[in-house]
């Protein structure tokens, strides 16, 4: 069994790679050109695709880099509780968001850290909880159309012990958070009453409930 495993992961691995060397011979970047570099870049890619009856295709898409990031939430099994943040967000705000604010996995750009020391440094700013060793879960591309962002997505547990300053994140970067601690189930439940509506917290929630760790 061992070894049909083996030979079985060494040709998922060889597949992956003829799939890509396809894909690379299909797609074909013409051009590109930085639209807007502010607080992030927006570029403009021009490319042709090959479609699977051989003929080409140019498109012409904007793509906006704002660096890859981590996210996290921390729990307590003992009190099966759970520590969010809440801050505003103006793009919700201009789409339907009536106040701005969102109830949020604690999360931050990684600026050149690894994940792990992204959400280590991260969490202490805003939760103002010193963690050591996050569990990393998996990672998602979170708008495929048209940003290219990676979220890294980790789970820790706190307790009061590890508390060592009052979170709320840095006023010199315009940030001002707010530190929750929910149930647990109250947390999950509020997916689905529409006040957590943030694709990282919902997909860590639902990642905690599908894995049972708060059990």
């Amino acid at each position: 069994m061992k070894i049909l495993l083996k030979l079985f992961s060494a040709e998922s691995k060889n597949d992956n790679f003829t799939r890509k060397v396809e894909i690379l011979k299909k797609i074909e970047i013409l051009e590109k050109k930085v639209l807007s570099k502010e607080w992030a870049t927006l570029n403009e890619y021009v490319y042709s695709f090959e479609r699977k009856d051989g003929t080409k295709q140019v498109h012409n898409r904007e793509v906006y880099d704002k660096g890859d990031g981590s996210a996290i939430i921390l729990y307590n099994k003992e009190t099966n509780k759970v520590i969010l943040t809440r801050q505003f967000r103006i793009p919700t705000y201009v789409n339907g968001n009536n106040d701005g604010y969102m109830i949020e996995a604690c999360a931050g750009l990684l600026d050149g850290l690894t994940p792990e020391e992204c959400v280590v440094k991260e969490t202490e700013e805003e939760t103002g909880f010193k963690i050591e060793t996050p569990k990393r879960l998996f990672h998602s591309y979170m708008v495929a159309g048209a940003v290219t962002e990676i979220i890294y997505f980790f789970v820790a547990p706190y307790d009061e012990s590890m508390k060592v300053a009052k979170g709320g994140g840095l006023e010199d970067e315009g940030e001002e958070i707010e530190v929750l601690e929910y149930d647990f189930n109250e947390a999950y439940n509020m997916i689905f009453t529409g006040e957590i509506i943030d694709a990282k917290t919902i997909m860590l929630l639902q990642h905690m409930k599908i894995e049972k760790i708060m059990d």
